[in-house]
């Protein structure tokens, strides 16, 4: 205690004590399944609202069996929602219920729920939720150790993650059947640091234009040849989908893919490098960040034939002319905007995409091995290197979905962005 003209006062309280920037006002929708940890989601409810937070409980009906919604409702504040229709308001709960959400928390997660929401079934309340919530979303699995490790829910939570799932993993101890292992129900307030730390990582971006490039472009010789690569766009939709996650306001301008449409993303298709390149023009007024991460064709045929060509010699040439350098151009009359270009190759990849980072003038090259049976065109997987104008160093990262590579790619170039 302190004394203060002569009265005693209390210390300030320590940080962690004070109400959360990142959870303040928002509004968090909690369900709890029916796992035995189910009665430490009450601990969890007071600790978000001493954050500032609001909170939302929706419960399966395993949980009501072993905790009274009552005792949710009176620590929330708000009436427990446990069917898919409110019987008092006629509203729809599973969409009423996440258009005013800004992050679904389920703790705990049982193998039932998440075997359920990994594979799209919506019989509950829940499990609508989930399929119609758009926003962050993070899970926290609990139970014996024996179902964690079990391989089927080591796939569905892999599926999960490869979603954008953010999966908090459980801890070890002693767990409610006797046994030693992981499983367990994390603590509340570890919970509450998780939950934290996502929202800031999904507002990272908030207020920023981000344009991103992707897939092929064809150069027709006539309406039905063309020349182009084997590019699936699988790397720049990822990119477009985390930067749109981590808030900010997207342009896709793709070549041809057949990939569907990234959620939050405005998707502008072009065929050709020319077509990309007015697309970029058009759509560069007021972006922050630009992700070159289309494959252009080089080179297009000096001229196209009206109708299509017949097959009459053993041998025909084909005169070939540049097509626009897209990333060239933006690199040469930048201002203010952080440039990130591709180089996609089959050897030297350090060395070509260093030289190719300096010529384009880009604040970050991403280089990726291409020609690999596991990784570059059309895999779902990649291997890339990135290289940043401001720092010295190589980062090299491991063959990984695409999902992960583009979240990795992201977060260095916010970390670049903040330099």
């Amino acid at each position: 205690m302190e004394k203060r003209k002569g009265r005693a006062t209390r210390n300030p309280k320590p940080d962690g004590a004070l109400r959360s920037v990142f959870l303040k006002k928002l509004n968090i929708l909690l369900a709890v399944t029916g796992g035995i940890a189910a009665y430490k989601g009450a601990e969890l409810v007071r600790r978000l609202m001493k954050k500032g937070a609001s909170v939302q409980v929706v419960m399966t009906e395993s949980a009501t069996r072993l905790v009274s919604p009552i005792t949710f409702a009176a620590l929330s504040q708000r009436p427990v929602h446990t069917e898919l229709w409110d019987k008092g308001s006629g509203e729809i709960d599973h969409v009423a219920l996440s258009a005013k959400s800004d992050l679904f928390l389920i703790a705990p997660a049982t193998a039932n729920t998440l075997g359920k929401i990994a594979h799209g079934l919506a019989d509950n309340l829940l499990t609508n939720l989930f399929l119609t919530f758009k926003g962050p979303v993070m899970v926290c699995p609990s139970m014996n150790s024996h179902m964690y490790l079990n391989p089927a829910v080591q796939a569905n939570l892999e599926i999960l993650r490869s979603r954008n799932i953010h999966v908090m993993e459980p801890a070890s101890g002693e767990l409610a059947c006797g046994d030693e292992g992981i499983g367990r129900f994390p603590d509340p307030d570890a919970i509450v640091r998780e939950v934290e730390g996502l929202l800031k990582k999904k507002r990272e971006l908030t207020g920023k234009k981000v344009l991103v490039t992707a897939g092929p472009t064809r150069e027709y010789s006539d309406p039905v040849r063309f020349i182009s690569n084997p590019s699936s766009g699988k790397m720049g939709y990822a990119l477009a989908e985390v930067a749109a996650a981590r808030g900010a306001e997207v342009v896709l301008i793709s070549g041809p893919v057949s990939l569907p449409k990234p959620t939050e993303v405005h998707l502008v298709s072009v065929t050709s490098a020319e077509e990309m390149n007015q697309a970029v023009l058009r759509h560069m007024q007021g972006v922050d960040l630009a992700i070159m991460a289309a494959a252009v064709s080089d080179y297009k045929p000096t001229i196209r034939a009206v109708g299509k060509t017949p097959k009459a010699a053993e041998r025909v040439s084909l005169e070939l002319e540049r097509t626009p350098d897209i990333l060239e151009g933006i690199g040469k009359k930048k201002k203010g905007l952080f440039l990130v270009g591709f180089a996609a190759e089959t050897n030297a990849l350090e060395k070509k995409t260093k030289e190719k980072m300096a010529r384009k003038n880009c604040d970050l090259m991403v280089g990726n091995w291409v020609g690999r049976p596991q990784s570059g065109f059309e895999s779902d997987m990649n291997e890339v290197i990135i290289l940043s104008r401001k720092g010295k160093g190589v980062e090299k990262l491991p063959l990984m979905p695409k999902k992960k590579t583009a979240e990795a790619i992201i977060d260095k170039i916010i970390k670049e962005m903040e330099k």
